[in-house]
């Protein structure tokens, strides 16, 4: 088996305490070590006492990361291998894992811009700069060390917190132990490029010490359901990364027919894992027709299993999937089912089972089921009219609105819980290196303040 130790400020740690992490038929893979709560302590504060590096030095560092993350060896482990481990374990398609290499590799060369596009413009980055000399504002950090606990649904999710590393924050993440594979390497390749054992942390551990590493840091990211995110909400320290119950609306005086595929993609693409896949599609009139447009392509989606490479749907155990199966069928209860309505569980034979697509039309836009989201390609379909306004769009991470209606746009724009608009025939999982997804980080973790030199 796979040792993963920890990644401490003193090295590599392997702790007496290890959890057995599996692949979909329950075989051994690796021996995931925890870190105790007395470690914690000590990591943070080391991380704390290190000095941050110099803009230059870091933006380099990251870019040499990415590449051997993509290219190399890392831990024993080809970017192959690391993949293969990775969807053998997780159940994400085998080609998901490999795109998701290639983006975090163009995320590490990009980091520059990404963090320049975040800051205020009349801003400079350092009291140095000869604009400070009659008086500017300079773009400094609000603290030392940014904690994350991350998500293990998707590999390209750990991209979220590469801006507080590339601000100058000492970093300490704490995996999900269902998929620690791409954090373990991605940090070994930041530590070996020049971040070292005091700039950036891998800190594993179970429930009962995860808060230690949110208590001892500046600031921090949580992600999870909505539960994580009301236990964090009134925390200004934390930012909750929650459910993104992105959606798509089309409007009357548009056309459907001919962006079946974009709604296909946004249900559908990466396995229909991720945040930014569309849950919700909402239609100015008649939404039959595309839901069954919609569930006529998704039906055509093979079965196969995750490391095939032409696998497109995410497989689990037999048991966690069929218990997916029956709370999809309970909170399905009343509604018309176009696809998915006779079972999702498509049994591999070898303990694991992919998880088909499932799509359902509902009576109301204010249906509760709108707001579901599940690891797999799950659509709710329902009527909109321009009394229910932009009411059943709240609480969106991205929102695809194909309208021409300017008005409409100037609302959904406006509205402060919708996070990214889209207008027109745009898929919902689309991103751009340098754009926020759900607003810059930076925005949470910087603040301007005026110097005169």
């Amino acid at each position: 088996m796979l040792s993963l130790d920890v990644l401490g400020p003193g090295g590599p740690y392997r702790s007496r305490r290890q959890e057995t992490i599996r692949d979909l038929a329950g075989n051994p893979v690796a021996a995931l070590s925890l870190a105790p709560s007395l470690y914690i302590t000590r990591a943070i504060k080391a991380l704390r006492r290190a000095p941050a590096l110099s803009v230059d030095t870091r933006i380099a560092a990251f870019a040499q990361a990415g590449r051997a993350f993509a290219t190399q060896s890392i831990a024993g482990l080809t970017p192959e291998e690391y993949q293969h481990t990775v969807s053998a374990v997780t159940g994400i398609p085998i080609t998901v894992v490999r795109n998701a290499t290639d983006d975090i590799a163009r995320a590490t060369e990009r980091i520059h811009h990404s963090v320049e596009n975040a800051r205020p413009a009349a801003a400079v980055g350092s009291w140095r700069d000869p604009r400070a000399r009659g008086g500017a504002a300079v773009w400094t950090r609000r603290g030392e060390v940014f904690a994350v606990h991350a998500a293990g649904n998707h590999p390209a999710v750990h991209q979220g917190w590469f801006d507080a590393l590339a601000l100058g924050y000492r970093v300490a993440v704490r995996p999900s132990r269902r998929e620690p594979f791409t954090p373990h390497r991605l940090i070994t390749a930041l530590r070996d490029a020049g971040f070292g054992d005091e700039g950036i942390a891998l800190l594993p551990t179970d429930h009962h010490v995860a808060d230690d590493i949110l208590r001892y840091a500046d600031f921090g990211m949580v992600y999870g359901g909505a539960d994580v995110v009301g236990k964090y909400a009134g925390d200004g320290r934390i930012l909750p990364q929650g459910p993104g119950r992105s959606k798509i609306l089309i409007t009357a005086e548009t056309e459907w027919e001919p962006i079946v595929d974009t709604l296909v993609e946004s249900i559908s693409s990466g396995g229909g894992v991720g945040c930014v896949n569309a849950t919700g599609v909402l239609v100015e009139g008649d939404p039959s027709p595309v839901a069954a447009a919609i569930a006529e392509r998704l039906a055509a989606l093979p079965s196969l299993p995750a490391t095939d490479e032409r696998a497109v749907l995410p497989v689990m155990p037999v048991g966690p999937a069929r218990r997916w199966e029956e709370y999809l069928r309970q909170r399905a209860a009343g509604t018309k089912a176009w696809l998915g309505g006779d079972g999702i569980v498509d049994d591999l034979g070898d303990g694991s089972a992919v998880l088909r697509p499932a799509v359902h039309q509902l009576d109301s836009p204010f249906a509760e089921q709108l707001g579901m989201e599940l690891g797999f390609p799950c659509a709710w379909v329902a009527p909109w009219d321009r009394d229910a306004g932009i009411r059943p769009l709240r609480d969106t991470l991205v929102l695809t609105a194909v309208t021409t209606d300017a008005s409409l746009i100037d609302a959904l724009v406006a509205e402060p819980t919708i996070a990214n608009v889209y207008v027109g025939d745009h898929p919902t999982p689309w991103m751009e290196h340098g754009l926020p997804h759900d607003g810059y980080l930076a925005e949470f973790l910087m603040r301007t303040k005026t110097i005169r030199c």
